[in-house]
């Protein structure tokens, strides 16, 4: 078997792969590796997503966790970032969130948190994969751990979120697609009580149809909605919450580097980006390269995955990073990805600026880009002599006109060929040529 864990957790088809009884063994072998050794009894905070195998895979987790002395503190549907707060806030040993974040509804994930809230390092992980392959005590009576509801958690989120407003956002009116995810309730509230006209769609989840045409993968039906509200702004979740994009008032679609470009202007000017830095993933646009270059902002950059960003983000004390997909990180007010803490913080700027999002999203200019998604087998193709070949072929060709990316993902059996050109022409060429390669060889 490959290695457990992918870029964001463990996540599978639920009941095939993802079954209760892993769920079960993950939970048994964190609280192993994960709980804090005070003489106290071990708490946990467990959430999830709205999907339908939500409900199974929590009734195991929490079974596994109570069946080795852990206390569990569940709190049912929240966002992703609600549940890594509420971790923190609790001063809980550590944290499960069931949710396979953009998939479609037949999958589903486990993202654990640490102690704060904090995601885990690859170290850790494979420490707890391997403690699934140790048994575990088994304590009984008065020793068995105790499962209690937090009712209030996302009233306490919401409040945190409201806190970090640098500017209220009266006078906007925001389209929010919640996916019919965990955001569902949450989201539309605190656009509200944070002063904006809110419209909602796609807040109506029922278990199987969470990301089903809708959120943050399918930005066309916000882009309409926005447009036939007459509406400053367009937002779309994912279906946890952790990031979002958003859609201008012509129903164009402003990408996660869009939003870090504007938001680190926004921190410079307000003297709260940590040395004039901003932290991105190796996908990002090269036209954000440039951007931030043009605004005296230094830019660095991580392998793909939101706990990269946040791993360097803490290394340097940095203030701000995030990924081009929507994954947006203010370790000042969040510990994760926050897609409402984000796009507060983007309205109040077009709020603060009395801007429109178009005209601060155009400090960006990108570059032409293509991505091609390969369906592997084996992903180890990206090192087949022919692949690595052509790649330092058309590496070589480009020089500073472009760059090629190719990577595995770490959630789905796909390989990413990710080029940029000069022209559209050239990144579709070459793109199409590499993503061959793989396929020939996979």
């Amino acid at each position: 078997m490959g290695r457990l864990f992918g870029t964001d957790g463990i996540r599978a088809q639920a009941n095939s792969a993802l079954t209760p009884e892993l769920a079960m063994t993950v939970a048994q072998a964190a609280v192993e590796v994960l709980a804090r050794t005070d003489g106290g009894r071990c708490t946990v905070v467990v959430g999830r997503d709205p999907r339908a195998s939500g409900e199974m895979l929590e009734a195991a987790i929490c079974a596994g966790l109570t069946s080795v002395g852990a206390d569990v503190v569940r709190v049912g549907v929240l966002p992703t970032p609600a549940v890594a707060y509420v971790i923190a806030a609790t001063g809980a040993d550590f944290g499960v969130m069931l949710s396979a974040s953009h998939n479609p509804m037949p999958d589903n994930g486990i993202k654990l948190f640490a102690a704060g809230g904090e995601k885990l390092s690859d170290a850790t992980e494979d420490a707890i994969e391997r403690a699934c392959d140790s048994p575990h005590p088994r304590p009984v009576g008065a020793e068995i751990g105790r499962v209690r509801d937090l009712v209030d958690g996302a009233e306490h989120y919401i409040e945190h979120l409201l806190s970090s407003l640098p500017q209220r956002i009266e006078g906007l009116h925001v389209v929010v697609d919640c996916a019919n995810g965990a955001a569902s309730a949450v989201a539309p509230e605190v656009y509200r009580r944070a002063g904006a006209t809110v419209t909602t769609i796609c807040a109506e989840p029922n278990g199987l149809n969470i990301n089903d045409g809708c959120g943050s993968t399918h930005l066309d039906v916000v882009s309409r909605a926005v447009v036939e509200a007459g509406a400053d702004l367009g937002i779309a979740h994912d279906g946890d919450a952790d990031r979002c994009l958003a859609v201008d008032h012509t129903g164009a679609t402003i990408d996660g580097d869009q939003i870090m470009a504007i938001l680190a202007i926004a921190m410079k000017e307000a003297g709260t980006l940590t040395r004039d830095t901003l932290v991105a993933t190796v996908m990002s646009n090269l036209g954000l390269h440039t951007a931030m270059s043009d605004a005296g902002v230094s830019l660095l950059t991580t392998a793909v995955g939101d706990r990269y960003v946040l791993e360097q983000l803490n290394a340097d004390g940095l203030a701000l990073g995030g990924e081009q997909s929507g994954h947006i990180i203010m370790p000042s007010h969040a510990t994760t990805g926050d897609g409402l803490l984000t796009a507060l913080h983007l309205m109040a700027r077009v709020a603060a600026t009395g801007s429109r999002l178009s005209e601060l999203a155009a400090v960006m200019r990108h570059a032409p880009q293509i991505l091609i998604n390969v369906p592997v087998t084996d992903k180890t193709v990206i090192d087949a002599e022919p692949v690595r070949k052509l790649l330092d072929h058309h590496t070589t060709t480009l020089g500073t006109r472009g760059r090629i990316v190719l990577r595995p993902s770490g959630t789905e059996p796909i390989v990413r060929v990710m080029v940029e050109a000069a022209t559209a022409e050239t990144a579709e060429t070459v793109a199409a040529e590499i993503a061959e390669a793989v396929r020939a060889h996979s």
